[in-house]
């Protein structure tokens, strides 16, 4: 795997842009839409996998173009996945002119005219597949090119490709190998969903509902409205679709009281912190004491006042590893699993 970085933030303002361009010139005319003398800082980072390369951009407003005559001098035969996080992007392409608002995924082919403008400083995250790696999916990205994915699919898609921009600066070799039949898969059943083609990329969906779980559960862990409803209304899945994928963690009230004991542990260990044992139990929605006690020494094998006891004698004990295997709990499992 090849992984890189490109940025303009270390240059003097007036040469920001043009060595910007420079970078794109082999890809994309590119053109600047801030103002001249606010600069173009701006940073691309780059993970390249036999036959597709996740970039990750933050840059001011600009616009992108690849236009006959540029296709002619710079033939590049890839799809590009696009998700925007902060702008609009307006995007024309096979005589289609289209607004795409940020957090919805959209197709554009590099072999074809296109052109994308954005109005407001982003970042986005964009997957490119080549055309020779990934021949299965040809006729399906070609059939969506120019096309928004605003249906339910596209947006795991765009969850799914937070997780390997996120993922990939730390995946193994081993797993790495694994991951274009695994994207392609993905793809495949988000671009075009049918049974076959959502079984088949199971367990990279499992895996991004279960990211979505994940965030909702961190996001109201100190709530006692946290619970199924709330969590299938978060991560926008059916209760049913919630059960089956936290089965391997022993079910929704397990993993939600495991969630909240790990934390209860990282705040024993902080020594700066002060909280009572019965307010951190509080705060982190047990009926007592007593139980979270209980609880705690049940998944530690330590009762939290010899966490914290430890911890104010500067020993920090470390949170001990979950016992056993629960299902796919990392991007790495859902590779080995496809």
């Amino acid at each position: 795997m090849f992984a890189g970085t490109f940025s303009t933030q270390s240059l003097p303002a007036s040469e920001q842009f043009e060595a910007w361009h420079g970078w794109y010139g082999p890809v994309f005319e590119a053109a600047s839409l801030a103002s001249p003398s606010e600069g173009f800082a701006a940073t691309n980072d780059n993970w390249t996998v036999g036959g597709f390369t996740v970039s990750r951009v933050a840059s001011p407003p600009n616009s992108v173009a690849r236009a006959p005559s540029f296709i002619r001098r710079n033939p590049v035969d890839h799809w590009v996945i696009t998700l925007s996080r902060q702008s609009e992007s307006h995007v024309k392409a096979r005589n289609i002119e289209l607004d795409v608002p940020p957090g919805v995924p959209f197709i554009l082919s590099l072999g074809e005219e296109m052109y994308i403008g954005r109005k407001r400083w982003e970042e986005r995250v964009q997957l490119l597949m080549s055309r020779d790696c990934f021949g299965a999916v040809a006729p399906l990205l070609d059939a969506a090119n120019g096309i928004a994915l605003d249906a339910p699919h596209g947006k795991l898609l765009a969850d799914y490709m937070t997780l390997l921009e996120t993922n990939l600066s730390n995946l193994a070799a081993e797993d790495a190998s694994r991951l274009k039949d695994a994207v392609e898969a993905m793809v495949q059943a988000c671009v075009a969903p049918s049974a076959d083609r959502l079984v088949k990329a199971g367990s990279q969906i499992n895996l991004t509902l279960m990211e979505r779980v994940r965030r909702a559960v961190g996001k109201h862990l100190r709530s006692h409205t946290l619970g199924p409803d709330k969590l299938c209304r978060e991560a926008a899945t059916s209760r049913s679709q919630l059960y089956r994928l936290l089965e391997p963690e022993g079910g929704v009230a397990a993993y939600i009281q495991r969630r909240r004991l790990r934390e209860s542990f990282a705040i024993l260990c902080d020594a700066s912190n002060n909280s009572p044992i019965g307010a951190v139990a509080e705060m982190m929605c047990f009926a007592d004491a007593s139980s979270f006690a209980r609880a705690f020494r049940r998944e530690f094998g330590m009762t939290p006042k010899e966490v914290r006891a430890a911890s104010l004698g500067g020993l920090s004990p470390a949170m001990p590893k979950a016992a056993g295997a629960r299902g796919i709990r990392n991007f790495a499992d859902c590779l080995r699993s496809s």
